[in-house]
Protein backbone atom coordinates (compact mmCIF):
# COMPACT_ATOMS: atom_id res chain seq x y z
CA UNK A 1 0.00 0.00 0.00
CA UNK A 2 0.88 3.51 -0.72
CA UNK A 3 -0.81 5.16 1.59
CA UNK A 4 -0.23 5.11 5.77
CA UNK A 5 -4.20 4.80 6.51
CA UNK A 6 -4.76 2.26 3.63
CA UNK A 7 -3.93 -1.82 3.55
CA UNK A 8 -4.09 -4.36 1.75
CA UNK A 9 -7.19 -6.29 3.55
CA UNK A 10 -8.87 -3.18 3.14
CA UNK A 11 -8.35 -3.15 -0.51
CA UNK A 12 -9.47 -6.52 -0.30
CA UNK A 13 -12.44 -5.85 1.57
CA UNK A 14 -13.96 -3.28 -0.99
CA UNK A 15 -12.37 -5.38 -3.81
CA UNK A 16 -14.86 -8.01 -2.92
CA UNK A 17 -18.41 -6.47 -1.51
CA UNK A 18 -17.99 -4.28 -5.22
CA UNK A 19 -17.97 -7.85 -6.67
CA UNK A 20 -21.15 -8.60 -5.28
CA UNK A 21 -20.56 -12.48 -4.11
CA UNK A 22 -18.51 -13.34 -6.75
CA UNK A 23 -15.09 -12.11 -6.58
CA UNK A 24 -12.52 -15.32 -5.93
CA UNK A 25 -10.88 -14.22 -2.51
CA UNK A 26 -7.50 -16.17 -3.00
CA UNK A 27 -7.52 -14.14 -6.44
CA UNK A 28 -7.93 -10.68 -4.91
CA UNK A 29 -5.65 -11.60 -2.19
CA UNK A 30 -2.84 -12.09 -4.62
CA UNK A 31 -2.85 -9.33 -6.27
CA UNK A 32 -3.81 -6.72 -3.83
CA UNK A 33 -0.62 -8.03 -2.25
CA UNK A 34 1.01 -7.86 -5.46
CA UNK A 35 -0.09 -4.20 -6.01
CA UNK A 36 3.22 -1.88 -4.52
CA UNK A 37 5.22 -4.28 -6.44
CA UNK A 38 3.36 -3.90 -10.00
CA UNK A 39 3.67 -0.12 -9.52
CA UNK A 40 7.46 -0.16 -8.81
CA UNK A 41 7.68 -2.34 -12.40
CA UNK A 42 5.61 0.06 -13.86
CA UNK A 43 7.68 2.86 -12.77
CA UNK A 44 10.44 1.10 -13.80
CA UNK A 45 9.20 0.52 -17.13
CA UNK A 46 9.00 4.82 -17.50
CA UNK A 47 5.56 5.45 -17.05
CA UNK A 48 5.44 8.63 -15.91
CA UNK A 49 3.01 8.94 -12.54
CA UNK A 50 1.58 12.01 -11.10
CA UNK A 51 3.22 13.19 -7.78
CA UNK A 52 2.28 14.82 -5.32
CA UNK A 53 3.11 18.42 -5.28
CA UNK A 54 2.76 19.01 -1.36
CA UNK A 55 4.84 16.22 -0.79
CA UNK A 56 8.78 16.78 -0.41
CA UNK A 57 10.00 13.13 -1.37
CA UNK A 58 7.47 13.33 -4.72
CA UNK A 59 5.42 10.97 -3.60
CA UNK A 60 2.63 9.72 -6.22
CA UNK A 61 -0.35 11.58 -5.84
CA UNK A 62 -3.19 9.25 -5.05
CA UNK A 63 -6.91 9.52 -5.91
CA UNK A 64 -10.04 7.69 -4.84
CA UNK A 65 -12.42 6.18 -7.27
CA UNK A 66 -15.90 4.51 -6.72
CA UNK A 67 -16.18 1.47 -4.51
CA UNK A 68 -12.58 3.07 -3.09
CA UNK A 69 -12.90 3.51 0.74
CA UNK A 70 -9.39 5.26 0.81
CA UNK A 71 -7.67 7.24 -2.09
CA UNK A 72 -5.39 4.46 -3.70
CA UNK A 73 -5.25 4.98 -7.02
CA UNK A 74 -1.83 6.16 -8.69
CA UNK A 75 -2.72 8.09 -12.46
CA UNK A 76 -0.87 9.75 -15.05
CA UNK A 77 -2.98 13.15 -15.45
CA UNK A 78 -5.90 11.70 -16.38
CA UNK A 79 -4.80 9.58 -19.03
CA UNK A 80 -3.45 6.85 -17.38
CA UNK A 81 -4.00 3.94 -19.50
CA UNK A 82 -2.50 5.62 -22.29
CA UNK A 83 0.37 6.48 -20.33
CA UNK A 84 1.36 2.75 -19.35
CA UNK A 85 0.17 1.61 -22.88
CA UNK A 86 2.71 4.32 -24.52
CA UNK A 87 5.69 3.34 -22.15
CA UNK A 88 5.50 -0.29 -22.79
CA UNK A 89 5.16 -0.70 -26.56
CA UNK A 90 8.05 2.11 -26.63
CA UNK A 91 9.73 -0.80 -24.58
CA UNK A 92 8.74 -3.78 -26.50
CA UNK A 93 9.72 -1.52 -29.75
CA UNK A 94 13.43 -1.64 -28.40
CA UNK A 95 13.59 -5.23 -27.91
CA UNK A 96 15.31 -7.43 -30.41
CA UNK A 97 14.23 -10.70 -29.46
CA UNK A 98 10.56 -9.81 -30.47
CA UNK A 99 9.24 -10.06 -33.71
CA UNK A 100 5.38 -7.31 -33.95
CA UNK A 101 3.27 -8.32 -37.34
CA UNK A 102 0.97 -5.26 -37.85
CA UNK A 103 -1.49 -5.44 -40.28
CA UNK A 104 -2.66 -8.76 -39.04
CA UNK A 105 -5.62 -10.19 -37.54
CA UNK A 106 -6.20 -13.49 -35.83
CA UNK A 107 -9.13 -15.92 -37.38
CA UNK A 108 -9.24 -18.71 -35.38
CA UNK A 109 -7.37 -20.77 -32.92
CA UNK A 110 -5.33 -24.04 -34.02
CA UNK A 111 -6.06 -27.05 -32.08
CA UNK A 112 -5.07 -30.62 -31.78
CA UNK A 113 -6.07 -33.92 -29.55
CA UNK A 114 -3.76 -36.31 -29.59
CA UNK A 115 -5.36 -40.08 -30.13
CA UNK A 116 -6.85 -41.80 -27.24
CA UNK A 117 -6.77 -38.27 -25.27
CA UNK A 118 -9.55 -36.38 -24.85
CA UNK A 119 -6.93 -33.15 -23.98
CA UNK A 120 -6.71 -30.34 -26.42
CA UNK A 121 -3.82 -28.55 -26.93
CA UNK A 122 -3.31 -24.92 -28.82
CA UNK A 123 -0.40 -25.01 -31.46
CA UNK A 124 -1.14 -21.97 -32.73
CA UNK A 125 -4.14 -19.81 -35.36
CA UNK A 126 -5.25 -18.75 -38.75
CA UNK A 127 -3.89 -15.21 -39.08
CA UNK A 128 -5.22 -12.96 -42.09
CA UNK A 129 -2.14 -10.66 -43.51
CA UNK A 130 -5.05 -7.55 -44.30
CA UNK A 131 -2.22 -6.50 -46.33
CA UNK A 132 -2.28 -8.98 -49.46
CA UNK A 133 -5.54 -11.06 -48.05
CA UNK A 134 -3.87 -14.01 -47.56
CA UNK A 135 -4.42 -16.55 -43.95
CA UNK A 136 -0.97 -17.28 -42.88
CA UNK A 137 -0.63 -20.17 -40.15
CA UNK A 138 1.00 -19.05 -37.27
CA UNK A 139 2.71 -22.48 -34.99
CA UNK A 140 3.37 -21.71 -31.59
CA UNK A 141 4.29 -23.99 -28.42
CA UNK A 142 2.41 -21.35 -26.36
CA UNK A 143 -0.44 -19.29 -27.24
CA UNK A 144 -1.17 -15.86 -24.87
CA UNK A 145 -4.57 -14.75 -25.74
CA UNK A 146 -4.42 -10.23 -24.99
CA UNK A 147 -7.24 -8.92 -27.01
CA UNK A 148 -9.36 -7.28 -24.29
CA UNK A 149 -12.82 -7.19 -24.44
CA UNK A 150 -16.15 -6.79 -26.23
CA UNK A 151 -17.78 -3.64 -24.96
CA UNK A 152 -17.88 -3.13 -29.18
CA UNK A 153 -20.86 -5.17 -28.96
CA UNK A 154 -23.19 -2.59 -27.47
CA UNK A 155 -24.46 0.87 -29.67
CA UNK A 156 -22.91 3.19 -26.99
CA UNK A 157 -18.98 2.19 -25.58
CA UNK A 158 -16.23 4.16 -24.01
CA UNK A 159 -13.90 1.60 -25.98
CA UNK A 160 -12.53 1.50 -29.32
CA UNK A 161 -13.28 0.02 -32.40
CA UNK A 162 -11.51 -3.09 -32.12
CA UNK A 163 -13.25 -4.05 -28.45
CA UNK A 164 -15.13 -6.66 -30.28
CA UNK A 165 -14.61 -9.78 -28.37
CA UNK A 166 -12.44 -11.43 -31.21
CA UNK A 167 -10.18 -13.19 -27.89
CA UNK A 168 -13.41 -14.73 -26.59
CA UNK A 169 -15.01 -15.48 -29.39
CA UNK A 170 -11.95 -17.66 -30.97
CA UNK A 171 -11.77 -19.31 -27.53
CA UNK A 172 -14.98 -20.38 -27.18
CA UNK A 173 -15.13 -21.54 -31.11
CA UNK A 174 -11.97 -23.53 -29.92
CA UNK A 175 -13.63 -25.42 -27.05
CA UNK A 176 -13.04 -22.86 -23.65
CA UNK A 177 -14.87 -22.66 -20.86
CA UNK A 178 -16.31 -18.71 -20.88
CA UNK A 179 -17.54 -17.29 -17.74
CA UNK A 180 -19.82 -14.71 -16.49
CA UNK A 181 -20.18 -12.66 -19.33
CA UNK A 182 -23.34 -11.57 -18.27
CA UNK A 183 -21.52 -8.85 -16.24
CA UNK A 184 -21.07 -6.34 -18.66
CA UNK A 185 -19.58 -2.70 -16.89
CA UNK A 186 -21.62 0.30 -17.92
CA UNK A 187 -19.04 3.70 -17.20
CA UNK A 188 -21.60 5.44 -15.39
CA UNK A 189 -20.75 9.02 -17.46
CA UNK A 190 -19.71 9.16 -20.92
CA UNK A 191 -19.63 12.84 -22.95
CA UNK A 192 -23.20 12.67 -24.54
CA UNK A 193 -22.04 14.32 -27.84
CA UNK A 194 -23.31 13.38 -31.49
CA UNK A 195 -19.52 14.22 -32.59
CA UNK A 196 -17.88 12.73 -29.32
CA UNK A 197 -17.88 8.88 -30.25
CA UNK A 198 -18.42 8.35 -26.47
CA UNK A 199 -15.15 10.16 -25.01
CA UNK A 200 -14.84 8.65 -21.69
CA UNK A 201 -15.42 11.06 -18.68
CA UNK A 202 -13.00 9.52 -16.07
CA UNK A 203 -13.99 8.34 -12.88
CA UNK A 204 -11.33 10.17 -11.05
CA UNK A 205 -13.71 13.56 -11.60
CA UNK A 206 -16.15 12.14 -9.49
CA UNK A 207 -13.29 11.32 -6.90
CA UNK A 208 -12.52 15.05 -6.90
CA UNK A 209 -15.80 16.23 -6.27
CA UNK A 210 -17.79 16.32 -9.39
CA UNK A 211 -21.72 16.08 -8.74
CA UNK A 212 -24.22 14.38 -10.94
CA UNK A 213 -27.16 16.70 -11.44
CA UNK A 214 -30.10 16.47 -13.77
CA UNK A 215 -30.23 19.49 -16.09
CA UNK A 216 -32.15 21.86 -13.65
CA UNK A 217 -29.32 21.47 -11.62
CA UNK A 218 -30.79 18.92 -8.75
CA UNK A 219 -28.36 16.78 -7.32
CA UNK A 220 -30.11 12.61 -7.40
CA UNK A 221 -27.80 9.74 -6.21
CA UNK A 222 -28.67 10.68 -2.56
CA UNK A 223 -31.80 8.69 -3.45
CA UNK A 224 -29.47 5.54 -4.40
CA UNK A 225 -26.86 5.26 -2.69
CA UNK A 226 -25.46 7.00 0.52
CA UNK A 227 -22.12 6.66 -1.46
CA UNK A 228 -23.25 9.45 -3.51
CA UNK A 229 -21.74 9.80 -6.49
CA UNK A 230 -18.92 7.49 -5.38
CA UNK A 231 -20.76 3.84 -5.34
CA UNK A 232 -20.29 1.46 -7.65
CA UNK A 233 -20.55 1.94 -10.85
CA UNK A 234 -23.06 -0.62 -11.25
CA UNK A 235 -25.22 1.48 -8.91
CA UNK A 236 -24.36 4.84 -10.32
CA UNK A 237 -24.70 3.32 -13.93
CA UNK A 238 -28.36 2.37 -13.18
CA UNK A 239 -29.39 5.34 -11.44
CA UNK A 240 -28.24 7.74 -14.13
CA UNK A 241 -30.29 5.56 -16.57
CA UNK A 242 -33.20 5.50 -14.06
CA UNK A 243 -33.41 9.08 -14.15
CA UNK A 244 -32.95 9.78 -17.60
CA UNK A 245 -36.46 7.33 -18.07
CA UNK A 246 -37.95 9.32 -15.33
CA UNK A 247 -37.37 12.57 -16.38
CA UNK A 248 -37.48 11.82 -20.33
CA UNK A 249 -34.03 13.30 -20.30
CA UNK A 250 -31.39 12.17 -23.35
CA UNK A 251 -28.25 12.64 -20.10
CA UNK A 252 -27.72 14.01 -17.25
CA UNK A 253 -24.71 16.70 -15.86
CA UNK A 254 -21.45 15.90 -14.48
CA UNK A 255 -20.55 19.36 -13.26
CA UNK A 256 -17.09 20.25 -11.30
CA UNK A 257 -17.48 23.69 -12.26
CA UNK A 258 -17.75 25.00 -8.55
CA UNK A 259 -13.93 24.34 -8.32
CA UNK A 260 -11.25 26.39 -9.08
CA UNK A 261 -10.61 26.35 -12.74
CA UNK A 262 -6.69 26.43 -12.05
CA UNK A 263 -7.19 23.41 -10.42
CA UNK A 264 -9.68 21.62 -12.63
CA UNK A 265 -7.31 22.36 -15.37
CA UNK A 266 -4.12 20.95 -13.85
CA UNK A 267 -5.91 17.80 -12.58
CA UNK A 268 -8.15 17.19 -16.18
CA UNK A 269 -6.00 18.63 -18.94
CA UNK A 270 -7.46 16.17 -21.46
CA UNK A 271 -11.21 16.34 -20.51
CA UNK A 272 -10.80 19.99 -20.61
CA UNK A 273 -8.76 20.27 -23.65
CA UNK A 274 -11.41 17.71 -25.53
CA UNK A 275 -14.67 18.84 -23.73
CA UNK A 276 -13.55 23.01 -25.30
CA UNK A 277 -13.85 20.80 -28.96
CA UNK A 278 -17.23 20.66 -28.13
CA UNK A 279 -17.69 24.02 -26.90
CA UNK A 280 -18.13 22.73 -23.31
CA UNK A 281 -15.95 24.53 -20.65
CA UNK A 282 -16.64 22.76 -17.45
CA UNK A 283 -14.48 24.96 -15.68
CA UNK A 284 -18.23 27.51 -16.07
CA UNK A 285 -20.47 24.42 -16.86
CA UNK A 286 -21.79 20.66 -16.38
CA UNK A 287 -20.72 17.88 -18.95
CA UNK A 288 -24.01 16.19 -20.93
CA UNK A 289 -23.27 12.78 -20.15
CA UNK A 290 -24.85 8.86 -20.72
CA UNK A 291 -24.03 5.01 -18.88
CA UNK A 292 -21.73 3.30 -21.84
CA UNK A 293 -20.24 -0.08 -21.91
CA UNK A 294 -16.82 0.00 -20.47
CA UNK A 295 -15.31 -3.30 -19.30
CA UNK A 296 -16.38 -7.08 -19.66
CA UNK A 297 -16.10 -8.10 -15.81
CA UNK A 298 -16.61 -11.78 -17.56
CA UNK A 299 -14.27 -14.12 -20.20
CA UNK A 300 -12.27 -16.59 -20.55
CA UNK A 301 -11.77 -19.12 -17.47
CA UNK A 302 -8.90 -18.94 -16.13
CA UNK A 303 -6.67 -20.30 -13.38
CA UNK A 304 -4.45 -18.42 -10.95
CA UNK A 305 -1.46 -18.86 -13.46
CA UNK A 306 -3.77 -17.52 -16.47
CA UNK A 307 -4.25 -21.06 -17.86
CA UNK A 308 -7.38 -22.30 -20.15
CA UNK A 309 -8.86 -24.91 -20.07
CA UNK A 310 -6.86 -25.85 -23.54
CA UNK A 311 -3.21 -26.42 -23.06
CA UNK A 312 -0.80 -24.25 -23.89
CA UNK A 313 -3.56 -21.54 -23.91
CA UNK A 314 -3.47 -18.63 -21.90
CA UNK A 315 -5.46 -15.51 -21.50
CA UNK A 316 -5.02 -12.26 -19.62
CA UNK A 317 -6.70 -8.41 -19.02
CA UNK A 318 -10.05 -7.97 -19.91
CA UNK A 319 -10.11 -10.85 -22.18
CA UNK A 320 -10.14 -13.68 -19.23
CA UNK A 321 -12.42 -14.08 -16.33
CA UNK A 322 -10.13 -14.84 -13.59
CA UNK A 323 -12.43 -14.10 -10.56
CA UNK A 324 -10.80 -10.62 -9.32
CA UNK A 325 -13.79 -8.64 -10.58
CA UNK A 326 -16.32 -10.95 -9.18
CA UNK A 327 -19.74 -8.94 -10.60
CA UNK A 328 -18.97 -5.72 -11.03
CA UNK A 329 -14.66 -4.58 -11.39
CA UNK A 330 -14.01 -2.25 -9.26
CA UNK A 331 -12.62 1.05 -10.60
CA UNK A 332 -8.69 0.60 -11.61
CA UNK A 333 -8.34 -3.06 -10.42
CA UNK A 334 -7.65 -4.05 -13.86
CA UNK A 335 -4.94 -2.82 -14.77
CA UNK A 336 -2.88 -4.69 -12.14
CA UNK A 337 -5.07 -7.47 -13.54
CA UNK A 338 -2.76 -7.35 -16.16
CA UNK A 339 0.36 -7.23 -15.09
CA UNK A 340 -0.35 -9.52 -12.09
CA UNK A 341 -1.20 -12.41 -14.69
CA UNK A 342 1.44 -11.62 -17.08
CA UNK A 343 4.03 -12.28 -14.59
CA UNK A 344 2.42 -15.23 -14.05
CA UNK A 345 2.12 -16.72 -17.43
CA UNK A 346 5.91 -15.94 -18.26
CA UNK A 347 6.66 -18.18 -15.27
CA UNK A 348 4.55 -20.63 -15.66
CA UNK A 349 6.04 -20.97 -19.46
CA UNK A 350 9.36 -20.93 -17.87
CA UNK A 351 8.26 -23.99 -15.27
CA UNK A 352 6.70 -25.69 -18.42
CA UNK A 353 10.40 -25.30 -20.47
CA UNK A 354 12.55 -26.53 -17.63
CA UNK A 355 10.55 -29.19 -16.63
CA UNK A 356 9.11 -30.27 -20.09
CA UNK A 357 11.49 -31.24 -22.34
CA UNK A 358 9.27 -33.31 -24.75
CA UNK A 359 7.16 -30.31 -25.49
CA UNK A 360 8.10 -29.68 -28.42
CA UNK A 361 6.76 -27.48 -31.84
CA UNK A 362 3.57 -29.70 -33.70
CA UNK A 363 4.45 -29.62 -37.10
CA UNK A 364 1.19 -30.34 -38.82
CA UNK A 365 0.21 -28.86 -42.22
CA UNK A 366 -3.03 -27.09 -41.34
CA UNK A 367 -4.61 -25.04 -44.09
CA UNK A 368 -7.41 -22.29 -43.43
CA UNK A 369 -9.43 -24.23 -46.06
CA UNK A 370 -12.69 -22.47 -46.83
CA UNK A 371 -15.04 -22.29 -50.28
CA UNK A 372 -14.80 -18.43 -51.32
CA UNK A 373 -16.99 -17.79 -54.45
CA UNK A 374 -16.69 -13.95 -55.10
CA UNK A 375 -15.68 -10.86 -53.45
CA UNK A 376 -17.78 -9.15 -51.38
CA UNK A 377 -18.79 -5.75 -52.94
CA UNK A 378 -21.78 -5.98 -50.84
CA UNK A 379 -20.16 -3.65 -47.78
CA UNK A 380 -23.60 -2.19 -46.72
CA UNK A 381 -24.58 -5.89 -45.69
CA UNK A 382 -21.79 -5.90 -42.99
CA UNK A 383 -22.26 -2.51 -42.28
CA UNK A 384 -25.56 -2.78 -41.43
CA UNK A 385 -25.68 -6.20 -39.73
CA UNK A 386 -23.11 -4.45 -37.24
CA UNK A 387 -25.74 -1.49 -36.33
CA UNK A 388 -28.63 -4.21 -36.18
CA UNK A 389 -26.78 -6.52 -33.85
CA UNK A 390 -25.52 -3.00 -31.51
CA UNK A 391 -28.48 -1.40 -31.29
CA UNK A 392 -31.00 -5.37 -30.23
CA UNK A 393 -27.93 -5.48 -27.70
CA UNK A 394 -28.24 -1.48 -26.23
CA UNK A 395 -32.07 -1.67 -26.25
CA UNK A 396 -32.89 -5.56 -25.32
CA UNK A 397 -29.49 -6.70 -23.23
CA UNK A 398 -28.95 -3.44 -21.45
CA UNK A 399 -28.32 -1.86 -17.66
CA UNK A 400 -31.79 -3.12 -17.07
CA UNK A 401 -32.86 -6.58 -18.33
CA UNK A 402 -36.45 -8.27 -18.51
CA UNK A 403 -36.57 -12.03 -19.74
CA UNK A 404 -39.24 -10.98 -22.39
CA UNK A 405 -36.46 -9.03 -23.63
CA UNK A 406 -33.84 -11.30 -23.43
CA UNK A 407 -35.60 -14.25 -25.17
CA UNK A 408 -36.31 -11.86 -28.17
CA UNK A 409 -32.76 -10.85 -28.40
CA UNK A 410 -31.65 -14.45 -28.20
CA UNK A 411 -34.04 -15.17 -31.00
CA UNK A 412 -32.99 -12.28 -33.52
CA UNK A 413 -29.16 -13.04 -32.66
CA UNK A 414 -29.51 -16.65 -33.97
CA UNK A 415 -31.19 -15.78 -37.23
CA UNK A 416 -28.13 -12.55 -37.56
CA UNK A 417 -25.81 -16.03 -36.51
CA UNK A 418 -26.98 -18.11 -40.01
CA UNK A 419 -26.40 -14.85 -42.28
CA UNK A 420 -23.02 -14.02 -41.21
CA UNK A 421 -21.78 -17.40 -41.00
CA UNK A 422 -23.40 -17.95 -44.34
CA UNK A 423 -21.03 -14.50 -45.89
CA UNK A 424 -18.29 -15.65 -43.55
CA UNK A 425 -18.36 -18.76 -46.08
CA UNK A 426 -19.09 -17.38 -48.99
CA UNK A 427 -17.46 -14.12 -49.32
CA UNK A 428 -13.28 -12.82 -49.51
CA UNK A 429 -12.36 -13.17 -45.72
CA UNK A 430 -11.69 -9.40 -44.14
CA UNK A 431 -10.77 -7.69 -40.78
CA UNK A 432 -14.67 -5.98 -40.55
CA UNK A 433 -16.13 -9.45 -41.81
CA UNK A 434 -14.17 -11.18 -39.14
CA UNK A 435 -14.98 -8.84 -36.61
CA UNK A 436 -18.56 -9.01 -37.61
CA UNK A 437 -18.75 -12.68 -36.71
CA UNK A 438 -17.05 -12.32 -33.70
CA UNK A 439 -19.60 -10.13 -32.26
CA UNK A 440 -22.38 -12.23 -33.10
CA UNK A 441 -21.00 -15.00 -31.13
CA UNK A 442 -20.46 -12.53 -28.12
CA UNK A 443 -23.92 -11.42 -28.42
CA UNK A 444 -25.14 -14.76 -27.94
CA UNK A 445 -22.55 -15.77 -25.21
CA UNK A 446 -24.04 -12.68 -23.24
CA UNK A 447 -27.56 -13.36 -23.34
CA UNK A 448 -27.09 -17.09 -22.97
CA UNK A 449 -25.65 -15.87 -19.42
CA UNK A 450 -27.98 -13.54 -18.53
CA UNK A 451 -30.85 -16.10 -19.56
CA UNK A 452 -29.06 -18.59 -17.43
CA UNK A 453 -28.75 -15.98 -13.95
CA UNK A 454 -32.14 -16.01 -11.98
CA UNK A 455 -30.98 -13.41 -10.11
CA UNK A 456 -29.91 -10.12 -10.13
CA UNK A 457 -26.08 -9.66 -9.20
CA UNK A 458 -23.89 -6.69 -9.50
CA UNK A 459 -24.12 -5.60 -12.98
CA UNK A 460 -26.70 -7.83 -14.29
CA UNK A 461 -30.17 -6.34 -13.38
CA UNK A 462 -32.58 -8.62 -14.29
CA UNK A 463 -36.66 -7.04 -13.72
CA UNK A 464 -37.91 -10.78 -12.99
CA UNK A 465 -35.59 -11.79 -10.68
CA UNK A 466 -34.73 -8.71 -8.29
CA UNK A 467 -33.33 -10.72 -5.88
CA UNK A 468 -29.90 -11.82 -5.07
CA UNK A 469 -29.46 -15.16 -4.46
CA UNK A 470 -27.40 -16.53 -0.78
CA UNK A 471 -24.95 -18.85 -2.65
CA UNK A 472 -22.79 -17.08 -5.19
CA UNK A 473 -22.48 -18.90 -8.51
CA UNK A 474 -20.32 -18.70 -11.60
CA UNK A 475 -22.08 -18.80 -15.35
CA UNK A 476 -19.82 -21.01 -17.10
CA UNK A 477 -20.95 -21.89 -20.77
CA UNK A 478 -19.10 -24.30 -23.45
CA UNK A 479 -19.76 -24.47 -27.21
CA UNK A 480 -19.06 -28.61 -26.66
CA UNK A 481 -21.24 -28.89 -23.70
CA UNK A 482 -24.76 -27.99 -22.41
CA UNK A 483 -25.10 -24.63 -20.51
CA UNK A 484 -24.62 -25.19 -17.13
CA UNK A 485 -24.09 -22.96 -13.92
CA UNK A 486 -20.71 -23.69 -11.51
CA UNK A 487 -21.01 -22.99 -7.94
CA UNK A 488 -17.90 -21.44 -7.10
CA UNK A 489 -16.14 -23.49 -4.17
CA UNK A 490 -13.14 -21.00 -2.43
CA UNK A 491 -9.96 -22.79 -1.66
Amino acid sequence: MLSKIDSIDQHVEDTMEAGAGLCKEDIVQAVAEDSKEIIQWLLDQGVEFTKNDKSPEGKLHLTKEGGHTHPRIVHAADKTGEAIQDSLIDKLKKRKNIEIFTHHVAVDLITHSQEKSSVKKCIGAFILNTKNNIVDTFRAKYVVIATGGANKVYLYTSNPDTSSGDGIAMAFRAGCDIANMEFMQFHPTCLYHRDAKSFLISESLRGEGGKLVLPNGKEFMHKYDSRGVLAPRDIVARAIDSEMKIQGLDFVMLDISHKKPSFVKKRFPNIYKKCLEFNIDITKEGIPVVPATHYTCGGINIDINARTNIKNLYAIGEVAHSGLHGANRMASNSLLECIFFSKKVQEDIVRQEKFNSSNNLINYNFNFARTISRDSSETILIKNLWKEIRTLMWDYVGIVRTNERLLKAKIRTSIYKKEIEDLFKKYIISSDLIELRNLIYIAEIIITSALIRKESRGLHYNLDYPKTKNEPEDTVINKNKKSKIKLYQEK
